[in-house]
């Protein structure tokens, strides 16, 4: 039987968002009519929809490999009436099938959706597909978009790294501040590549661990001393050990975390003679096409068709997870996951497992960044 189901894209985009779409889209425009759903929920709030004729087809497929999302995405608080005439809306158009690829706030804004949909007796399937560079998604080991992310910024510690080696005369300190929100999956990947004591970074801060300006002080000073330069990665989230955290503004009702390395770059001028500087790394990270990894975008396209599979045996309320093989080798498979669930399991923090062994968190990340990633031969010393 032909579905009408309805598609969008919402939360901040990934490099490999439109892989998930085009994967999802392949699978099923020839026998099932498809709607998609213009900048995210807000466009599901207020009817921005597009048909899906083949010029808008083919243009979408076109997108497979580019980076932001097609159908526009953004942040939008769905307010519970929001919610409410979202379902009068989907059965004014007659839609019987609900489709957003997303993270956290997604699936919570679907698991809402579906809830609505039965208090006003409208039969609406409902699937999540996920994607989040910040890799904090609950019930799935990782998300689409994490891999190329992290690829991203251990490329560019590494070769920030050498740049600073290279500036050690003028320049002995720089904060590289990532993504990540309250997780540490991000910047802990900022040191995968470091091969030799003198490579980047030299200390990396993450959220999970409150950040004491004396243990901070004392690695820059040790670095220094030992290479002539420090490179410290932190994550956005990381709370000073007061508790608190460095938020720009606050944007329908979520903070826009950022500013901590410019924090910490005060704190180190003021306790150090030496020239320190602070840089975001920004959207580079989820929006750079040339470090896509190659295992992210496989998988990308693979969660669009395994989703599109479910929706035709009419598989509901769920959301596709990636679970990792047990066997040495690397493996996927893919399982549902109730929406439920995922709301209830929150953000997901790095583990104490990978917290306590950075090597065993290199593992674990490394199938997901690639193996194609060719070595620096060890710097000169120059001291």
């Amino acid at each position: 039987m032909m579905k009408q189901i309805a598609i969008g894209q919402a939360g901040g985009p990934t490099a490999v968002i439109n892989a998930t779409l085009a994967g999802f889209v392949r699978a099923l425009y020839q026998d099932h009519s498809l709607t998609f759903i213009m900048n995210g929920f807000e466009g599901l709030a207020n009817k921005m929809f597009r048909q899906a004729d083949a010029q808008v087809i083919d243009n979408v497929l076109t997108h497979e490999k580019i980076p932001g999302a097609a159908l526009g995405a953004g942040r939008y608080a769905l307010s519970e009436e929001g919610i409410a005439e979202s379902v009068r809306t989907l059965r004014d158009f007659q839609v019987d099938t609900l489709v957003f690829i997303g993270g956290n706030g997604t699936m919570e804004a679907l698991d809402k959706i579906k809830d609505e949909s039965d208090r006003q007796r409208y039969p609406l399937q409902i699937l999540g597909l996920p994607k989040t560079v910040d890799n904090d998604l609950g019930g799935t080991d990782h998300s689409p978009g994490f891999g190329s992310a992290a690829r991203y910024v251990a490329q560019v510690t590494r070769d920030m790294g050498r740049d600073l080696l290279t500036m050690n005369n003028f320049e002995q300190v720089r904060i590289i501040e990532t993504m990540g929100r309250n997780a540490g999956w991000l910047s802990a990947a900022s040191g995968l590549l470091k091969e030799y004591d003198h490579d980047s970074p030299h200390f990396i801060v993450l959220p999970e661990k409150s950040l004491e300006p004396e243990l901070l002080m004392h690695h820059i000073r040790r670095a220094i001393k030992d290479y002539g330069v420090a490179l410290i990665v932190v994550s956005e989230g990381v709370c000073w050990e007061t508790g608190n955290q460095v938020a720009k503004d606050r944007v329908n009702g979520r903070s826009v975390l950022g500013g901590i390395s410019k924090e910490i770059e005060h704190a180190v001028k003021e306790k150090m003679d030496v020239m320190v500087r602070s840089e975001l790394l920004g959207m580079n990270q989820r929006s750079c096409s040339v470090s896509v990894s190659p295992t992210d975008f496989k998988e990308a396209v693979q969660v669009g068709q395994v989703g599109a599979c479910w929706l035709i045996n009419d598989v509901s309320d769920v959301m596709v997870s990636l679970q990792r093989s047990k066997s040495s080798s690397y493996g996927i498979k893919f399982i549902p996951v109730s929406l439920k669930t995922i709301v209830q399991n929150g953000e997901r923090k790095l583990p104490k497992a990978f917290l306590d062994d950075q090597e065993a968190y290199h593992e674990w990340l490394r199938p997901l960044v690639g193996y194609d990633l060719a070595s620096y031969p060890p710097p000169l010393q120059r001291r």
